[in-house]
């Protein structure tokens, strides 16, 4: 026998696993939407308050005593009810509500609501049955509604059932207090009079309880949601750590989905930055000192990189390599490679400063080179794994010529065509004609057929 599950069924059954098995790191997130969902419950509640206030002040009344308006049972009510909201909201800012205050605040809810109904027939002097007749009943929907912003579907059960048992007890209430002959089976005489129709309580009470079933069962799937689009978010963010800002913003953006195999042509520079000596510091000192000193040296070329266009694509082991003009399309991707790489150089030369002052290290140095021409900013990969990369001879030659420094005994190259494409696009120097950089003419640079003309950026 062969099962078809539909991807709906195994999204929730992803959503249901999720659910059971939260991470703590989303506690805090969930927490704090609940705690701004009670925020707006009180605020809400303020309003139908309001709201209350004003009806009651334009609605007329059978006794004109203005003098004695606030010791009438309504307003009475309405004050209590008053009270209550504002200081439940006062705490709401304060701290997250408790689980058994939430269960008190339902309950003194349902119970001023009732109260408020109930008062109904003494402030207009009629029957007892006249409070069933109240259209505040209707407020009972939206006490259950407002319940649903906390995404807890217990809360909307516990107020639809606490709204249809207080509201049984109201009509109980009515009947103890009424003639025994308070109940009929006519309808007009149910709705033209202070009669009692039994089929229509029911079908208040019945109507709750099934508001309250669909309400709580919608509330249950949409926290589900919540709490999967949570855990997506965080993810999300984490995630985003691990690959550029640019990169992550045009996957976020793309209107189609990212697949293998796409790719895009772009004029780019291409920067290349590694760490000489790097190999005998690894042997002399322990693992966590590498992972220190790698994190220091990123943590001061990562934000220079960046502020000049750049984007980290990948590290490589004890080097990066960064590109100007690939993820997002640049005129001046040369200059701006040129001026992050001049002062890469000398941040770098403060950091080895550093490690020595700290006798972390005294033999590593920063070495670069930077490229330009056309690239292939692509998608590498399949379908469970994808990876954005760069690929072009502009590529292939910065990796050759950062290994070349060793040759030149220098610490930053620039073949003379990229430089010149630089100047072309912008870059001004700011070094003193005794520091300009040098140009050495038909240099052989190892895996490279022909010799090229290069610029010392730095020595």
């Amino acid at each position: 026998m062969v099962l078809n599950v539909s991807n709906n069924s195994v999204f929730d059954q992803k959503r249901a696993t999720l659910v059971r098995e939260m991470p703590a790191r989303l506690e805090p997130l969930i927490t704090a939407q609940e705690v701004e969902a009670e925020k707006l419950v009180g605020w809400v509640q303020l309003v139908v308050v309001g709201i209350w206030a004003m009806l009651f002040l334009i609605a007329p009344r059978p006794v004109d005593a203005p003098m004695s308006m606030l010791l009438e049972p309504v307003p009475l009510a309405l004050f209590g009810y008053l009270l209550f909201t504002v200081g439940r909201l006062y705490l709401a800012y304060r701290a997250p509500l408790s689980r058994s205050f939430l269960m008190l605040s339902i309950f003194v809810d349902i119970l001023l609501l009732l109260w408020l109904i109930w008062s109904f027939h003494d402030q207009y002097q009629q029957p007892a049955a006249f409070s069933l007749k109240v259209p505040t009943f209707s407020y009972m929907f939206i006490f259950i509604a407002l319940r649903a912003l906390s995404f807890d579907y217990r809360l909307v059960l516990i107020t639809g059932m606490s709204a249809a048992m207080g509201w049984a007890g109201i009509v109980l209430l009515v009947l103890v207090e009424s003639e025994p002959d308070i109940i009929t089976r006519s309808f007009v005489l149910h709705v033209a009079g202070n009669k009692v129709l039994l089929g229509a309580e029911f079908d208040k009470i019945f109507t709750l309880l099934l508001v309250t079933g669909v309400l709580a069962l919608a509330v249950k799937r949409g926290r589900e949601v919540m709490i999967t689009a949570v855990h997506e978010q965080a993810t999300g963010r984490d995630i985003r750590r691990f690959m550029p800002g640019d990169v992550a913003k045009a996957i976020a953006t793309s209107e189609q989905a990212i697949e293998a195999g796409q790719a895009v042509e772009r004029q780019a520079a291409i920067m290349m930055l590694d760490i000489r000596g790097f190999t005998a510091f690894s042997k002399e000192v322990e693992p966590r000192d590498i992972v220190s000193m790698l994190t220091s040296l990123h943590a001061r070329l990562i934000p220079i990189i960046e502020a000049h266009g750049g984007v980290v694509d990948k590290f490589l082991g004890d080097g990066l390599m960064a590109t100007f003009g690939a993820v997002e399309p640049s005129d001046r991707a040369a200059a701006d490679g040129l001026r992050a790489m001049e002062e890469i150089m000398s941040e770098a030369t403060a950091w080895r400063k550093d490690l020595n002052e700290n006798s972390v290290a005294t033999k590593v140095d920063v070495n670069g080179a930077l490229t330009a021409g056309p690239v292939v900013f692509s998608t590498i990969g399949n379908a469970d794994r994808l990876e954005y990369t760069v690929i072009g001879e502009a590529v292939n030659l910065a990796a050759k010529l950062e290994k070349h420094n060793k040759v030149e005994c220098t610490r930053a190259l620039m073949p003379a065509a990229s430089y010149a494409l630089a100047k072309a696009q912008g870059y001004v120097t700011t070094r003193s004609p005794a520091d300009e950089p040098d140009l050495r003419l038909r240099r052989h640079v190892s895996g490279v057929a022909e010799t090229i003309d290069i610029y010392v950026i730095s020595k």
